[in-house]
């Protein structure tokens, strides 16, 4: 069962970028469909982007669509999240999580493996 474990997180001011990193162990990453999904304190874990098997197909929650492009290097057993034009609600724990179904999900229980996530911090 593949291991998940998110890095690239960290504080940034509105208006600013980050890069999230889903990088995989334990099996091959190019066999799953990828999702980053985040959770704010006291709230339910929502749905940000997902990409399929081979990156050919992609999936947007509509607060971050043409802000947030989701990619995979499956040479490299990874999934990078780029974020662009930060807000202050995108503050948020961002997990990523990896289904074989290799469908781009956007509900949470479609997904079997999950890393522990990285806290995103925007300041206003």
């Amino acid at each position: 069962q593949v291991q998940l474990v998110e890095s690239g997180g960290g504080l940034v001011q509105a208006g600013g970028s980050l890069r999230l990193s889903c990088a995989a162990s334990g099996g091959t990453l190019s066999i799953y469909a990828v999702g980053w999904f985040r959770q704010a304190p006291g709230k339910e874990r929502d749905f940000v982007a997902a990409i399929s098997r081979s990156g050919g197909s992609t999936n947007y929650a509509d607060s971050v669509k043409g802000r947030f492009t989701i990619s995979r290097d499956n040479g490299k057993n990874t999934v990078l999240l780029q974020m662009n034009s930060l807000q202050f609600e995108d503050t948020a724990v961002y997990f990523c999580a990896a289904n074989r179904g290799g469908v781009v999900w956007s509900t949470p229980g479609r997904y079997e493996n999950w890393g522990q996530g990285t806290q995103v911090t925007v300041s206003s």
